[in-house]
C-alpha cells in the first residue's frame, strides 16, 4: 500500500524554531533576508536544518544563517533556470505534438482507404 505524505516548505516561522533549535538565536539582523528569500523559494524544513547545523566549532549563527541564504539563492536561480529551458523547449514539444498528431491522422486516412479499396474489390 502506498502512503502519501503531504510536506509542506518552510516557512519563516518553522525556519525561526529551527534557527533557536539549531542555533539558540530568537532575532539576528538576517533574518528580514531570510523570510524574504522564504517567501522567494521553496525549500524543504530538512534542507533549512541542514544549512543552520554547524559543521565545525568555529562555525557561528553568522556563518550558518549566510549559508542559509546562500543556498536559498542557488534554489532560486535553479528553478528560474528550469523555468527557462521549459519555457525554451516549449516550442520544440508542441512541434513534435503537431506532427504526431498529423501523422496520425495520416495514418488512419491510409487504413481507410484500403478498406475502401478492398471492399471494392469484394464487391
Amino acid at each position: 500500500m502506498d502512503n502519501h505524505i503531504e510536506m509542506s516548505y518552510c516557512r519563516f516561522e518553522a525556519f525561526k524554531v529551527l534557527a533557536k533549535n539549531y542555533l539558540d538565536v530568537e532575532a539576528h539582523e538576517l533574518y528580514g533576508e531570510i523570510k524574504r528569500c522564504l517567501e522567494e523559494t521553496d525549500m524543504s524544513p530538512a534542507d533549512v536544518a541542514e544549512n543552520l547545523m554547524p559543521k565545525s566549532d568555529e562555525e557561528d549563527a553568522d556563518i550558518c544563517l549566510k549559508r542559509l541564504i546562500k543556498s536559498l539563492e542557488e534554489e532560486k536561480e535553479k528553478v528560474r533556470k528550469l523555468a527557462e529551458e521549459e519555457e525554451r523547449k516549449k516550442p520544440l514539444r508542441e512541434a513534435r505534438r503537431k506532427k504526431r498528431a498529423e501523422e496520425a491522422t495520416l495514418k488512419k486516412a491510409e487504413q481507410a482507404e484500403k478498406i475502401k479499396k478492398m471492399m471494392d474489390e469484394e464487391y
